[in-house]
């Protein structure tokens, strides 16, 4: 079963590091996403860099990837801390990807959903509809943040339908998932538009509303005007 377990994390982590955003943009309009818009190889940035149709297909395939993952840990028999690592490193493979030399990664929040889901569809559910209750605002980024926050309760509370047993594990993967997204928005380059902006004021951005300035328009248009 070690066997099984390392090879499937090895697995999970090259299935999590296929970069969706990354073919759909380069096979629809020829370009490289990482040249356009915020310059991040997800699917918030297929909306500013590629054709906007071509989100959903992103979506599905990101939310996708962390779900089979855990499904597989799952049906061969790993415990929940086995099932939660291979999630993890799903979710770690598409934030540092090594098609893409380990840079350029997304953020993983799809693919974080995906795990989520298989651990607790109702945690599932509440992250999805509790983040895009702030996109009519242009808050999206906000709600991810705001649901980053209430995993851990999420993982203690809303574990059903698993049996009791798994409340800690669920509740500590959650918790590596939380800390995960977030320190990836706290980890990424300076962007060029920040260069003169604090570090506090960018860190504040950034784990707030993952942008290094206040202007939003400016920077999903990577000051160019790019966005399409």
């Amino acid at each position: 079963m070690i066997l099984e377990f390392v090879l499937l994390v090895i697995g999970a982590y090259l299935l999590g590091a296929v970069p969706a955003a990354y073919l759909a943009v380069k096979w629809t309009r020829g370009v490289d996403i990482r040249k356009l818009g915020t310059g991040k190889v997800g699917a918030s940035n297929v909306l500013n860099a590629g054709p906007k149709w071509a989100v959903i297909p992103v979506m599905i395939f990101d939310i996708g990837k962390g779900a089979l993952a855990v499904w597989v840990a799952k049906l061969i028999g790993l415990s929940a801390w086995e099932q939660g690592t291979v999630g993890l490193a799903a979710i770690a493979g598409h934030n540092w990807p090594i098609y893409l030399g380990f840079k350029s990664g997304g953020r993983g929040v799809f693919a974080s959903l995906g795990v989520i889901t298989m651990f607790s569809w109702p945690a599932g559910l509440f992250c999805l509809v509790f983040s895009y209750l702030l996109a009519p605002l242009h808050q999206l980024a906000l709600g991810v943040f705001l649901s980053y926050i209430c995993l851990p309760l999420m993982g203690w509370f809303v574990t059903f339908p698993y049996p009791e047993g798994y409340r800690l594990p669920v509740t500590g993967i959650f918790i590596a998932i939380a800390v995960i997204g977030l320190g990836k928005r706290l980890i990424a380059s300076r962007n060029k538009l920040s260069k003169d902006t604090p570090w506090s004021s960018v860190l504040f951005y950034r784990l707030l509303f993952d942008r290094d300035i206040r202007d939003r328009k400016l920077w999903n248009t990577g000051g160019n005007g790019a966005a399409g």
